[in-house]
Formats: C-alpha cells, sequence, structure tokens
C-alpha cells in the first residue's frame, strides 16, 4: 500500500492518478505523505516510524531531511526523524548523557544548538549535514507517538487489503467528513460527473469557483469512494427499514450508506427515521414526515431519491387512488 496501489488489484488511473494504495489511511492518505513516501520508499515498519515522525514534525522534512536526501548526504534511516533519535545518536557518539538529553530538548522545542553544544557536537564526529539538520529544526515528534500512529495505521491496512466491505463501510461510519449519499453512493458514473465538476472549480483562476471548506472535505471523500468502485464494491440503495441512522452496513458483498448521509438529514433526523421504521410500514408521506418528525424538505429530497417508494401523498385516498 505504501509503494503502489498493487495490493488492492487496482491501478492508479483507476482512482484519479493516486499512485498508492494509502488513502483512507490514518495520517499516511494525505497528499502530504503520499508525496513522502514517494519521495522516500520506505521498506519496512522503523521507516513508516520515520516518515510519521517527519510528517508531524515542523521544518523537519521540507527544506531539511527532503534535501538531505535529495542531495545523498544521507538516507530516511539516518535522517533526523524523531526528537529521541537525537539523544540515542549522540550518546551512541560517545556525548555525556545528561548534556545529550539537554541538546535533544533544545532542539525538538526550535531553540536549536548553542555555539558550546555545537563544537562538542563536532569533536564528537557527527556530521556537518545533521548538525545543520538540528539547527533548522522548529518542532519534533517524539518517536512513542510515531509508532503508536503508524501501528495504527498497519491494523486499518490489514482490513483494507483482506476486509474491504468491512473497512470502507467503517471509514464513511467514522471518518468521512461529507458524505452524500446522492453524488457518491448511486453508482460510478454519478461519482465521476461530480468530481469533474468539483476538480474544474478547484482549478479555476476565478475567485468565484473556488471550493468550500465542505466541497473540498467532499472531494476527499468521494476519492475514497471511487477506490471502492474501482475494486468493484457497490452501494445499496438505502430501505428506510433497514438502514441505521448514522453507520454503513455491511450486506451481503454490498455497503447500505447510513441515513445521515442524505444530504440535510442531520444525525437527529435519522435517529428519529430509525426509530419510526421500527413500528412498521408508513401508509402516505405524510404519513413518514409525521410519525419521524422531519420537514417536508427532507420528505421530499427521500422520495427523489426513490427511498419512499410508491408512497401516496397523504393518508387521504382519493377518487383517482380508488380507480386505479
Amino acid at each position: 500500500l505504501f509503494a503502489s496501489t498493487e495490493a488492492l488489484g487496482i491501478t492508479p488511473e483507476d482512482i484519479d492518478g493516486c499512485p498508492l494504495g494509502s488513502l483512507g489511511l490514518p495520517e499516511l492518505g494525505t497528499p502530504f505523505v503520499i508525496q513522502m513516501l514517494l519521495d522516500t520508499k520506505p521498506t519496512s515498519f522503523t521507516d513508516m516510524i520515520c516518515i510519521s515522525g517527519l510528517s508531524h514534525g515542523t521544518d523537519v522534512w521540507l527544506g531539511n531531511a527532503q534535501t538531505l536526501i535529495q542531495e545523498n548526504k544521507c538516507t530516511l534511516s539516518s535522517a533526523v526523524c524523531t526528537r529521541d533519535e537525537i539523544m540515542v545518536y549522540l550518546i551512541s557518539k560517545n556525548v555525556e548523557s545528561g548534556t545529550a538529553f539537554k541538546i535533544m530538548e533544545s532542539v525538538r522545542k526550535g531553540k536549536g544548538l548553542s555555539e558550546e553544544w555545537e563544537q562538542l557536537m563536532i569533536d564528537h564526529d557527527v556530521p556537518d549535514w545533521y548538525i545543520w539538520s538540528c539547527k533548522k529544526i522548529k518542532y519534533m515528534f517524539p518517536k512513542a507517538h510515531a509508532c503508536a500512529y503508524v501501528m495504527m495505521a498497519f491494523r486499518i491496512a490489514y482490513f483494507k487489503v483482506y476486509y474491504p466491505q468491512a473497512y470502507y463501510a467503517a471509514y464513511f461510519s467514522i471518518r468521512a467528513k461529507a458524505m452524500d449519499y446522492a453524488t457518491m453512493c448511486r453508482g460510478k458514473d454519478i461519482l465521476v460527473n461530480e468530481m469533474k465538476q468539483l476538480k474544474a472549480r478547484a482549478n479555476s483562476k476565478d475567485p468565484a469557483n473556488k471550493l468550500s471548506k465542505k466541497e473540498e472535505d467532499s472531494l476527499d471523500d468521494m476519492k475514497i469512494v471511487l477506490e471502492m468502485y474501482a475494486r468493484g464494491i457497490e452501494c445499496q440503495p438505502i430501505d428506510i427499514f433497514k438502514a441505521k441512522a448514522t453507520r454503513f452496513q455491511v450486506i451481503g458483498d454490498k455497503i447500505m450508506p447510513s441515513l445521515n448521509s442524505i444530504n440535510g438529514l442531520g444525525d437527529k433526523a435519522a435517529e428519529q427515521i430509525e426509530e419510526a421504521a421500527k413500528d412498521g410500514p408508513f401508509l402516505s408521506r405524510e404519513d413518514f414526515r409525521i410519525r419521524c418528525k422531519v420537514s417536508q424538505t427532507i420528505t421530499d429530497t427521500m422520495a427523489q431519491l426513490g427511498l419512499l417508494g410508491d408512497l401516496p401523498e397523504s393518508n387521504q385516498m382519493s377518487i383517482m387512488d380508488l380507480l386505479k
């Protein structure tokens, strides 16, 4: 997942050009970290801890470790990635442990090196590039935190590869920020068309076309949904008598979206619909609206999406209904 999309059985072209399979993995699926993975080509768990440390620090990667690696002055494993490594490395260079700790604390807080410490490091054969790197750092991540983040990502990655339906259902339920049933859960064609429109606006130089925060979040979610479709997994239309308020479900080999994935339908309204559905079929859209305590707008939206079946508008029967 951190080197290609092969483990997912798809190609980058299937997922809008994304070269890796790490989309949706915590801390490892952002464009920034994906570029880091491409630049460093990690091959071990230790390398991934380095990636996590570098991605969470300030002035640790850009203009620092990235430059050193590109210039072949160091490797990913020898770069300054987490705060703990500074102390351990200096002790390995025979710097007194108390002094090594003080240098680590100064560097990780962005306070740099004193002239005395810099000379001490030179005297103990610390490379010039290492000293230069320490002086650039503004904040460093602790190794234990980096390790915990990578362990969590690896666990989730396992499910992404081997239990994809469960992974996507969980991701959309918990991590997605702007899921929209109408544009994301009704087939790949509708999704791709919506993505093209949002990307065209995002690439436009006209300020009037700038995407809102919600639209940016929606575009991020769409990338994960596109990946799901590329892997041959589809969404099942919402059944108001089976759907959960806030949780996507795996039903067979498909995924049923949650009720709150419907645009304009919040968690409270979704919960009210789930509870009302337990009392049996609805007689009409009017009955649905009253029993679920939702607005006419929500009722109309669900009807337009085909989620209310052929329910009549009102409980009152007309002569035309009798003639059908």
